[in-house]
């Protein structure tokens, strides 16, 4: 049957166990399996799936990326996937400040579109950089710009549609007249019109709606279909204007109809000018109390975040420098923001804001934030939802009431109600995000694998929904019913009203092939659970410590299916590579946590690790790390890969091209001490093209040359003409330099020695290859080693300087979880620096100055490698490229290089290898002429730019030692 439709669509349909297990779950805490995925090509081949599902009685799952965290995106029939090929903007009007877009593009990619025409497209929400438009119609998104710009069913003009017989529908404003035509029509879509009218014009019916749907002021109002929406048209006795069935389509969550096009009514860019109040308050109360006196500003932002967000922020590395406003320890801030087109006018609203609070009190600290600082405590904000996924444990922030809007006067008293009941429940709850909307997110934390947190479950919801109604709220404003609160809906709007629900699916979908249990006829909300209720936990054994996240299952389980890895290149960041080149699910941070935890829970097999299914998901792993700084929750997937290919190699054997990478640094100083002869061979067509084909290496990679060098020599021979000035350091020379970038260690002995440093070497291997090759037995052999070692240079007060970061980068990250003195390691890991981190340094003690460096013009352009991205920071080498006077230094927006050590040499991996290239890094490169300097501090990073364009780019270190004077 499966395989019928399969043949028809041009677009691809998966059936196996791996894509339908990644797609049993989304952000929410549930897990259907489907029977198949599809990825349609074309509205074809939705029309195609449509008519499938009608035949066949099977369920249809849209699925692009939204605010979703209520289960919408599970079901057990076809998940049909829009987001990798209906991503299209199909025409803009400037006049008419409309744009019509699929629904697979994301939100803020559309706004970079729009940006050149002074438009945009105003709801933002927390996961703008990957939602796409259909998800947010189908959840009518709001996110923090909506006391401004409003939320998306406010934007939309028209949706051209599929409905449930597979006709094609144009849904869009109608006047009275084009209405009655509309009612003649012998279609699907007219019985929809008829039975809307029949149904809306019932005076009984218009009263029902009006006293039991939720306050009209609410504009985050989601809760079942918008049938009070359309009573404000014309055709029903109001003064508005004519009726536009998007209004009701706007939050439908994909059960009466699927979307293709969307039409969206823009706003004009907002004021340039921008300034930020960050208010902090001692008590959760102060902080509600301020925001109805603050909200009389024309606030552009009135944002929440509570201690228990905050703390979270403390563990990742990409938001704890996000923090930098936080004074002290605050129960709770609010983020308010003005905008001007005038610096006279935006410093008036801000002095009238601050002295409104001032006036009031309550917060003990307001800090001023403008220009890039407020993108940083906004991207803080953005990232509350995947911080949460950093409480270590079972015990987890739950949604289940965290999209409760009530009326802006009724917010106090409301959270004074909501957070006695979450103390009768000995419950400390999260709270955050838009409070000046009346909304905020609100999340007891649970552990939903035991049965007694399952009954809270239930009960904690059951009651917020009746203090919600009590204040005639919105239980869903903004993520919708789905699951978790769709069972409710009888209870927010009455009976009546929800039988009206019913009817209204039952016009347009009379089979209920879309995306059926939500809304009406609910799935059990403490049903079909992510995790087995009371399941004995699996005991999973591995070399690695994960001590940190309460063992390698809970590693993976971190993951809340935010999303946060589906960004695409356009965004800033390096997450995640493989899915940038491929749009994979299965290539993404998410996808891979998923199929880790899923497979680790259920597997039967002695060793859980072995699972093809686990080895195809981490295949087009980099090992980047940027994971373990950009994703929110910390999930680091290279650590987990690592792991994963020791298991399964243990169970089933060590191939010997792994073999041969791990033991890299063995044959390369084996080959060093006939590197003529070595040499000679790899650059052999004949001789070189049998290795690399005999190895499976990538044709077209050039294989990179052996040295044999006498480092020790050199440094004592530069040492004698340089006298010594300042501190002594020890150079670490990795396993990389001392056999291949032999000249970058002869470039850093002499920068260090021509300033004046007294220099000690340490040569050693790091383990580097043996770690990205899941050789872990060996790689701790090595650590331990180098411990003994690196650990008297620390007593000794000795920074050691790494010139090559995935080597040097392992003593502060990979080293820890090797099961050595935890100690001792936090010594070795703060005495271990960048080259570039130890310089900077020296420069902002004013040690180093430009008096040393040439004073000539020189343009540098940066790419940073992966690691320094994730575990310390790209500033270092800018602000050491910098010191020369002249020299015009800016740092390359190119994410990940796509080398990623031997990944990029393997035949089945070059491909993408180079996709990824393409991606940021070559264009950037080709568009500089030949006089601009690249640099690169990663090994992998130079080979892979030389490969894919032909420059030749330079460490850091070597760029200053040419930049010195003599």
């Amino acid at each position: 049957m499966l395989n019928y439709i399969k043949d028809q669509l041009e677009g691809e349909l998966f059936v196996d166990k791996l894509t339908t297990t990644l797609y049993a779950t989304d952000a929410s805490v549930y897990r259907k399996l489907p029977m198949a995925v599809a990825y349609p090509k074309n509205e074809a081949d939705i029309k195609k799936l449509i008519l499938f599902a009608n035949e066949h009685q099977i369920g249809l799952i849209p699925r692009t990326a939204g605010t979703s965290l209520a289960g919408q995106c599970v079901g057990e029939g076809i998940v049909v996937d829009v987001s990798k090929h209906l991503t299209g903007i199909v025409s803009l009007d400037t006049d008419k400040k409309q744009v019509t877009v699929q629904p697979g593009v994301i939100r803020d990619e559309l706004n970079q579109y729009l940006a050149p025409y002074g438009l945009f497209f105003g709801p933002n929400t927390s996961t703008s950089n990957r939602c796409m438009i259909g998800g947010m119609v189908g959840n009518n998104s709001s996110g923090t710009t909506s006391i401004q710009y409003g939320v998306t069913r406010d934007k939309v003009v028209s949706m051209t549609t599929l409905l449930s017989d597979g006709s094609k529908v144009t849904f869009n404003t109608l006047s009275q007249n084009a209405f009655l035509g509309k009612l003649e029509l012998e279609t699907l879509e007219g019985d929809i019109y008829r039975n809307l009218h029949k149904e809306l014009m019932d005076k009984e019916i218009q009263a029902e709606i009006v006293a039991e749907f939720p306050k009209p002021q609410i504009h985050r109002r989601n809760t079942g279909y918008a049938v009070d929406e359309l009573l404000k048209s014309n055709v029903f006795g109001q003064e508005g204007e004519g009726l536009n069935l998007c209004k009701l389509l706007s939050g439908s969550e994909g059960t009466l109809a699927f979307t293709t096009e969307i039409v969206l009514q823009l706003d004009d860019l907002p004021p340039k000018l921008s300034a930020m109040v960050v208010t902090h308050y001692k008590t959760l109360e102060d902080c509600l109390s301020d925001v109805a006196p603050l909200m009389a500003h024309n606030l552009h932002t009135c944002e929440m975040m509570d201690k228990v967000i905050l703390d979270c922020t403390k563990n990742n590395r990409t938001q704890l420098e996000n923090r930098f406003f936080v004074d002290g320890d605050p129960a709770a801030l609010l983020m308010l923001e003005v905008k001007s087109d005038t610096e006279e006018d935006l410093e008036l609203q801000l002095q009238q804001l601050l002295k409104t609070i001032s006036n009031a009190g309550r917060s003990y600290a307001h800090p001023v934030l403008k220009n890039d600082d407020i993108n940083k405590a906004i991207e803080l904000r953005k990232a509350g939802l995947g911080l949460l996924g950093n409480i270590v444990g079972d015990r987890k922030a739950v949604a289940c009431i965290e999209d409760t809007a009530v009326a802006l006067e009724d917010l106090k008293d409301f959270i004074g109600e909501f957070s006695q009941i979450m103390k009768d429940y000995d419950q400390e709850a999260v709270y955050y995000a838009h409070a000046g909307a009346g909304e905020l997110h609100l999340r007891p934390i649970l552990n939903l694998k035991k049965s007694e947190d399952v009954v809270l479950f239930r009960s904690i919801t059951t009651d917020v929904a009746k203090l919600t109604k009590k204040y005639k709220g919105s239980f869903s404003g903004e993520h919708g019913d789905g699951i978790v609160r769709a069972e409710f809906i009888p209870l927010m709007i009455g009976d009546k009203n929800y039988e009206l629900l019913k009817r209204v699916k039952s016009y347009f979908d009379p089979k209920n092939i879309f995306n059926p249990g939500k809304i009406v006829d609910a799935y059990p909300m403490d049903e079909s659970l992510r995790y087995e209720v009371d399941r004995e936990e699996p005991e999973i054994e591995t070399l690695m410590d994960f001590s940190d996240s309460e063992g390698i299952l809970k590693a993976a389980e971190k993951c809340n299916g935010s999303g946060d890895c589906r960004k695409t290149h356009h965004m800033p960041g390096a997450m995640c590579p493989s899915y940038h080149a491929t749009k994979n699910e299965k290539d993404t941070t998410r996808g891979r946590a998923n199929a880790l935890r899923e497979f680790l829970t259920t597997s039967e097999k002695p060793n859980k690790f072995d699972n093809a299914e686990l080895k195809e998901v981490f295949d087009l792993c980099l090992s980047c790390k940027a994971c373990s700084s950009e994703c929110p929750s910390n999930v680091d997937v290279a650590t987990l890969k690592a792991e994963f290919l020791y298991q399964y190699q243990e169970e089933n054997g060590y191939p010997l091209r792994a073999k041969l990478f791990a033991y890299n640094t063995a044959l390369n100083r084996m080959g060093s001490t006939i590197a003529g002869l070595t040499n000679a061979i790899y650059d052999s067509k004949i001789f070189g093209g049998l290795l690399k084909k005999s190895l499976g290496v990538a044709a077209e990679r050039s294989l990179p040359k052996v040295h044999k060098v006498d480092f020790g020599a050199l440094l004592q021979a530069s040492q004698a003409k340089n006298p010594k000035t300042k501190s002594k350091v020890v150079l670490y020379i990795d396993e990389f330099t001392q056999f291949l970038d032999v000249d970058l260690g002869k470039d850093a002995i002499e920068v260090l020695t021509r300033l004046g440093y007294e220099v000690q070497l340490f040569l050693a291997e790091s383990g580097r290859t043996f770690i990205s090759k899941g050789f872990l037995k060996q790689a701790k052999e090595l650590a331990v080693k180098n411990v003994a070692h690196l650990i008297e240079f620390a007593n000794q007060g000795l920074p050691v300087l790494g010139l090559e970061p995935s080597a040097i980068l392992t003593f502060r990250d990979e080293y820890k979880r090797f099961g050595i003195n935890s100690e001792k390691m936090e010594a070795i890991a703060k005495n271990a620096y960048l080259i570039e981190e130890f310089l900077a340094q020296e420069i902002s003690k004013g040690v180093l100055t430009a008096s040393a460096f040439t004073s000539e013009k020189r343009t540098v352009k940066i790419h940073n490698h992966c690691h320094q991205k994730s575990i310390s920071n790209q500033k270092v080498t800018f602000d050491l490229l910098n010191l020369p006077e002249n020299y015009s230094v800016s740092i390359i927006n190119s994410g990940c290089c796509g080398m990623a050590g031997s990944f990029g040499y393997e035949k089945e991996h070059y491909e993408v290898s180079m996709q990824v290239g393409e991606l940021k890094l070559f264009p950037a490169v080709r568009k500089t002429s030949e006089e601009v300097i690249i640099a690169a501090n990663g090994t992998s990073c130079r080979h892979q730019i030389y490969d894919g364009t032909k420059r030749k780019a330079l460490h850091p270190i070597s760029i200053i030692k040419e930049a010195l004077l003599d």
